[in-house]
């Protein structure tokens, strides 16, 4: 099985500015160049996606939830999907009580069979592991909640290692770089 690498991004809140930086920046990362070989979305903006992605000519792998701020739109609220030997458990998290911890998204993920959780909603770029399953948040590509700003992740799945989370943030004129979480 071969590596692969996942962008994680959620939250653009109609900030097409930012999103055409983030697929710019990822259009270069597709194979057989970096190998970005599939995206989740995880809601707040799905109503962006596909003029922005049409217009940077950015097609891949699309995995994609809906948020709270997605009105009209059908699609799931979460999604279970497996990469690279890695099963993902994401959603927007807004029905999980992340305000009260994560118990209850770890849980779903749990009996789901997910090694990882990807979640938006808070707008707060996170990765920590609990009970062996790992905790994304990416952020916000628009309105970001943190001092670190706007941010997005890869994720490089390798078969039978843990997953190596890399977070990018969105600086003036769209410049994209890598920021410590």
């Amino acid at each position: 099985m071969e590596n692969k690498k996942l962008l994680v991004f959620s939250d653009t809140h109609g900030d097409m500015a930012a999103l055409r930086a983030v697929f710019r920046w990822a259009k270069d990362r597709l194979p057989p160049n970096d190998s970005i070989n599939a995206a989740a979305f995880l809601g707040d903006g799905l109503s962006d996606l596909q003029y922005a992605a049409e217009s940077e000519n950015f097609f891949t792998d699309w995995k994609l939830v809906c948020g709270n701020n997605d009105y009209g739109i059908s699609m799931p609220e979460a999604l279970t999907f497996d990469l690279a030997e890695h099963q993902f458990f994401m959603c927007h998290g807004h029905h999980y009580n992340l305000y009260g911890g994560y118990n209850t998204l770890l849980n779903v993920a749990s009996s789901s069979g997910a090694d990882a959780v990807l979640f938006g909603h808070s707008h707060i770029p996170l990765k920590k592991t609990v009970n062996g399953i790992t905790i994304i948040n990416p952020g916000s590509v628009s309105r970001p909640r943190s001092r670190i700003g706007a941010t997005f992740a890869v994720i490089e799945c390798i078969p039978d290692k843990p997953l190596n989370v890399i977070f990018y943030g969105i600086g003036a004129q769209g410049k994209i770089q890598e920021v410590k979480i």
